[in-house]
């Protein structure tokens, strides 16, 4: 049996991606049971557990082209779901060196799994077909932190602990992997979607890109907000913090119904990147639990209105080919949790030395919040208005 079905594809590439983000939000959910059984009281030591898969990002999205070249992306996907399957070993860790190795290794898988998103689309999907393709595997993280944000106590009473839980996540990925070595991949297109044409764009050249620097620029403080977000805002005492998550899958499903009536690119980009900040300005300020909330829904809503637009920027580059936009998206990923990691870090850092306050990391990662808005101005207009089409 082959599966070739593009959408059945696309159905296996989502639900894995999903099930990491369960498996990494679940874990950090499960912070507090997690510091206590290692002995862990500093916030600043805390992050580097959830530090931990955010590094491994940066090592995994920074060598994924590599491995793609050299494996293939079929079993290059596959050696990602069985890194992400390691997370089984997150709830049995006897010290705290274990669970930062199977953390690292966990948020490897998710590292390479992210970046062959791409090769993968152009693979299987016609170009009119990608903006709204780009849009749901972006939108999977999040569905897989809304069912953790929303659903963790009631996924651990049916599992009994929150152990069960974590090893449940792991178990199926494994299962997802053992069903992509079905995917057929032999196609007219293949040899020239998936990397395997010659290396007219490596890294050096990318590293030499000026697109490069800017478009990972444009997300790196959001994604850093977004991190901070589930792993310390809950923390502070923001609950609402969850609504972001919610209303993020309703914005992803307007921004793609959006992109597809209004190609251009960079005014969504803009002016969700300027809501954005003064509704993280809102959340992490406001003494008002309604008006929290309102930013929250505000805020969620357009993290991921204007994420339709941004991915599908690079598919859309004059003479873009499989091999040229992984190694794109290896270093925008790469470059993005680079700086996400030493933001989280210093986020909590700031907390220990306030002893407890977050005011000042809140206020910078309100600044930060606001590389979306500023790097939109660095950014190539991909789309055309709709006479030019």
């Amino acid at each position: 049996m082959k599966i070739t079905h593009r959408y059945l594809i696309e159905g296996l590439v989502f639900t894995s991606y999903v099930l990491f983000a369960m498996a990494w939000v679940g874990g950090t959910a499960s912070m507090g049971s997690i510091m206590a059984s290692m002995h862990i009281d500093s916030l600043a030591s805390a992050s580097f557990i959830s530090g931990a898969v955010t590094l491994a990002k940066i090592v995994g999205t920074f060598s994924a082209a590599y491995v793609a070249v050299k494996f293939g992306v079929k079993y290059a996907f596959f050696l990602a779901a069985l890194l992400i399957a390691v997370g089984i070993v997150t709830p049995f860790a006897s010290n705290y060196e274990l669970l930062l190795i199977s953390r690292f290794l966990m948020g490897l898988g998710g590292a390479f799994m992210i970046v062959y998103f791409n090769p993968i689309v152009m693979l299987w999907f016609a170009p009119e077909e990608r903006p709204v393709i780009n849009g749901l595997n972006a939108v999977a993280f999040n569905v897989g932190t809304a069912i953790i944000l929303w659903g963790m106590s009631s996924i651990n009473a049916l599992t009994g602990s929150w152990q069960n839980s974590l090893v449940l996540f792991s178990a199926a990925s494994l299962v997802l992997a053992i069903v992509w070595l079905l995917v057929k991949f032999e196609s007219p297109n293949a040899a020239s979607t998936l990397g395997v044409e010659p290396a007219i764009y490596g890294y050096l050249e990318g590293l030499k890109d000026k697109f490069n620097w800017a478009y990972a620029f444009t997300y790196s403080g959001l994604l850093s907000f977004y991190i901070c977000l589930f792993t310390f805002y809950p923390q502070a005492g923001i609950s609402q913090s969850k609504w972001v998550i919610g209303f993020g899958i309703v914005g992803t499903i307007a921004g793609i119904l959006y992109s597809r009536k209004n190609p251009l690119r960079l005014p969504i980009i803009r002016w969700s990147g300027l809501i954005i900040v003064i509704t993280v300005l809102g959340l992490s300020f406001s003494t008002q639990p309604e008006l929290q909330i309102v930013c929250a829904i505000v805020l969620g809503f357009f993290i991921f209105f204007l994420v339709t637009a941004l991915v599908s920027i690079p598919h859309e580059l004059p003479k873009m080919t499989g091999q040229k936009i992984t190694v794109v998206f290896s270093l925008f990923w790469s470059i993005s949790y680079l700086v996400s990691t030493l933001v989280l870090w210093v986020f909590g850092k700031l907390v220990d030395l306030s002893d407890g306050s977050y005011f000042s990391s809140f206020v910078m990662i309100t600044i930060l919040s606001g590389t979306v808005f500023v790097g939109s101005y660095f950014l190539p207009e991909t789309g055309k208005p709709k006479e030019l089409i």
